[in-house]
């Protein structure tokens, strides 16, 4: 199936120049994310040029997507309130034409956050999902892996990411150590990062914010998720040569997020 899609589209022009109006615009970026990185991920996306707002409870969620530029819906530790916020958030979202973000932690592990993932794939679509290699087979009925890891490579889910992409009429991008982005006729893979990246808590669940910030700034979405999947895996190559171990990779990997100018992401930037 993958042979027949078109592989790496975007010329490495078009992530720099969404990189540009990323910085320009500086998106207002809701994360309704879990407690374990949130403020990291409000660290990212403001080193990367948003305005981040975490606003995830049920009474604002809906009229703060409306006004956002993107959303993420983050199941990382989903409660019953945040459940209803990010209802919410997603109708108020496609209400106002507002991209949204699905991020699936852990689906397919666990039972009812995976029936939370597969009731918000099933209605209002999301423009973007963002997983793992098992996360994103669990959205296809397979078992999820091991917790929050993954126990399949990108590579094994990219045939599933594809037809669900085109199913859902959605982006689907597959985490791991080539990145695999598809809206089910277009392909993009990256072949950037470090794995430090699985030894920062919060990184993939930061990668999905940033997505959304893209995504409010950009009309196609498979530019989005791979700009911002771009700039996070060649803002943590520059992280991992300053830096001694996950600690000061993590501080490291903020101050590159702000650093990168949309020249160097162009120039750094390796498609496999």
């Amino acid at each position: 199936m993958t042979r027949s899609l078109n592989l790496n589209p975007l010329a490495p022009q078009r992530f720099a120049e969404a990189l540009r109006s990323l910085r320009e615009r500086a998106p207002l970026v809701q994360c309704l994310t879990n407690i374990v990185v949130a403020n990291f991920t409000a660290n990212v996306l403001l080193a990367a040029g948003c305005a981040p707002a975490m606003v995830d409870n049920a009474q604002e969620a809906e009229g703060f997507a409306a006004i956002s530029a993107g959303v993420l819906v983050n199941l990382g530790t989903p409660y019953q309130e945040t459940a209803q916020a990010m209802r919410a958030a997603v109708r108020g979202a496609h209400g106002a034409g507002v991209p949204w973000v699905l991020d699936p932690v852990a689906a397919g592990a666990v039972p009812w956050r995976t029936s939370i993932a597969l009731e918000l794939l099933a209605g209002l679509p999301p423009t973007i999902v963002r997983g793992n290699g098992s996360e994103i087979l669990a959205l296809a009925g397979g078992s999820g892996g091991k917790g929050v890891e993954s126990t399949a490579g990108a590579d094994q889910a990219v045939e599933v990411a594809a037809l669900l992409a085109r199913e859902r009429h959605t982006v689907v991008a597959v985490s791991g150590a080539v990145d695999q982005i598809t809206d089910g006729v277009r392909l993009v893979r990256i072949a950037n990062g470090h794995p430090h990246l699985t030894r920062v808590t919060g990184a993939g669940c930061a990668l999905g914010a940033l997505m959304a910030g893209f995504a409010g700034v950009t009309d196609d979405a498979l530019l989005a998720a791979a700009a911002a999947t771009a700039l996070l895996t060649v803002a943590a190559d520059e992280a991992a040569r300053a830096s001694h171990g996950p600690g000061s990779f993590a501080v490291a990997l903020i101050d590159q997020l702000h650093l990168l100018t949309p020249e160097a992401l162009a120039q750094r930037l390796k498609l496999a």
